[in-house]
């Protein structure tokens, strides 16, 4: 439960700072977690993006500023971080499907989207395959691309890359190289808060083997891991068992993310009919 109420704490936060620029680490900080792993969990329980929910948020809010009171269209927009007049206009008809100044006129309809509430809710689905495994570090060889903070942003950059190693035949040449533990074509979001390293994202394999031209290597920590087995067409069926890990598995586990990579384990090649596992590091709770 208090993993829970640390989120439902975080929405109080961006609340109190609906005006301000919202910094998504200090909002992590709130909820006890990095802010990948917050901006990974939010979207999972929210059906939405952080960004996207900000943004709703502070449109209703602009409406009912434009509804209610005396100040003008580009006063209402300063007041909610838009310094251009067309970037307001924009965002708020994309929410609204109206212009401001129809909204400032009167008698126009606009919409409402209160805070989010997280709670439990116990739904009794299909099992869940998993184990928890210590490992200590272990050396991964591949290829790499910087991740952004925002991490909808990267919705692009990750297929983008998985369609490079297809095309290029880096995945094959991976294979080649793969002699150890976790055996599989790995992807690796090293997005760790405490390392104050750039967050990347890879495509590797774990081995000892000479890293190859144009790749390079990264150590994923020490840690204890909850993996979880799944199966399916990719990548549908890796992000429907990652969205029911963070909303039914996490919340009652007795375990929370530790600041650590999420890692993708390919086991079967073939994405019409995938073997894979999650693998999330996690910590006892307090």
């Amino acid at each position: 439960m208090e993993w829970i109420e640390r989120f439902n704490k975080a929405i109080n936060y961006m609340e109190e700072h609906m005006t301000e620029e919202i910094d998504y680490d200090h909002v992590a900080k709130v909820a006890c977690c990095s802010a990948y792993h917050f901006q990974r969990m939010f979207a999972y329980m929210a059906n939405m993006p952080l960004s996207e929910y900000i943004r709703r948020r502070r449109m209703s809010l602009a409406a009912v500023d434009l509804q209610s009171g005396d100040d003008k269209v580009i006063d209402i927009a300063l007041k909610y971080g838009y310094s251009s007049p067309t970037a307001f206009n924009r965002a708020f008809q994309n929410v609204h499907g109206i212009a401001p100044s129809m909204v400032k006129k009167g008698g126009a309809s606009v919409k409402s989207y209160p805070p989010l509430s997280f709670k439990i809710t116990v739904k009794g689905v299909e099992e869940m395959n998993y184990r928890m495994e210590e490992k200590e570090s272990f050396r991964i060889v591949g290829i790499s691309a910087p991740l952004h903070r925002e991490i909808e942003k990267n919705f692009e950059v990750v297929p983008q890359m998985w369609q490079r190693a297809a095309v290029e035949g880096v995945v094959p040449q991976l294979a080649s190289i793969m002699n150890s533990q976790p055996m599989g074509v790995l992807g690796v979001s090293a997005c760790c808060d405490i390392s104050g390293e750039e967050w990347k994202y890879y495509i590797g394999v774990s081995t000892d083997a000479a890293v190859p031209a144009g790749m390079e290597e990264y150590v994923v920590p020490a840690f204890n891991w909850a993996i979880f087995s799944g199966e399916g067409v990719c990548p549908q069926a890796i992000q429907e068992l990652e969205q029911r890990i963070v909303t039914e598995w996490l919340p009652t586990s007795g375990y929370e993310y530790a600041d650590g990579p999420d890692i993708e384990v390919y086991i079967t090649p073939d994405p019409a009919n995938a073997q894979f596992e999650v693998w999330i590091p996690v910590i006892r709770k307090d």
